[in-house]
């Protein structure tokens, strides 16, 4: 029999009062409260407790408190990567960002989904599904991204914008539901 934290993994309906879970949801709030207060004059303390929180953290990759996240080690930076202030990684399934991506103030990366069905909903099922985020992408700021999103390199995401489906390489993406309106050289 599979555990639901096994099930969570797999992308499956899970129930989150496994214990398992519980137990990495609890490792993440201390760690996520240690870098969240963090003195800034002590960045390597601060890097160090990003390091422990996330699953991967690339040379030269920066996140600016408060941050937010859900396990964290489902989190993978790339190299150079920056995170700006507020972000919120509700990291149920991973998220993979890339090289020298940067992100906003007020991201959020949202891989949790939930059944639309009452019933199930109602009997607190959910589910995951990951998200992948290009090198060298930008998302503006307030920028959200769904469930199963995956966004092409060097692509650009307008601010405020709601990311519902892949976006492609190398395109300018707007509005809600985000959607290209320009092809960059």
């Amino acid at each position: 029999m599979t555990t639901m934290k096994e099930r969570m993994l797999a992308g499956e309906l899970y129930i989150a009062d496994d214990p398992e879970i519980a137990a990495d949801l609890d490792r993440a709030a201390r760690l996520t409260e240690r870098f969240n207060t963090s003195s800034a004059d002590d960045p390597e303390g601060r890097l160090a407790a990003l390091r422990e929180l996330l699953g991967t953290v690339g040379e030269g990759a920066w996140v600016r408190p408060p941050f937010y996240c859900d396990h964290g080690w489902q989190t993978h930076l790339g190299p150079r990567t920056f995170v700006n202030f507020n972000a919120v990684f509700l990291d149920v399934a991973r998220i993979t960002i890339g090289a020298d991506v940067q992100l906003g103030p007020n991201v959020q990366l949202l891989t949790a989904t939930h059944p639309v069905e009452p019933e199930p909903r109602r009997a607190k099922w959910e589910a995951a599904k990951p998200i992948t985020i290009g090198d060298n992408a930008w998302l503006g700021g307030g920028v959200i991204v769904l469930a199963g999103v995956t966004i092409g390199e060097n692509t650009v995401v307008g601010a405020g914008a709601v990311v519902t489906r892949d976006l492609p390489a190398n395109v300018v993406a707007v509005g809600n539901p985000a959607r290209p309106v320009r092809t960059l050289d």
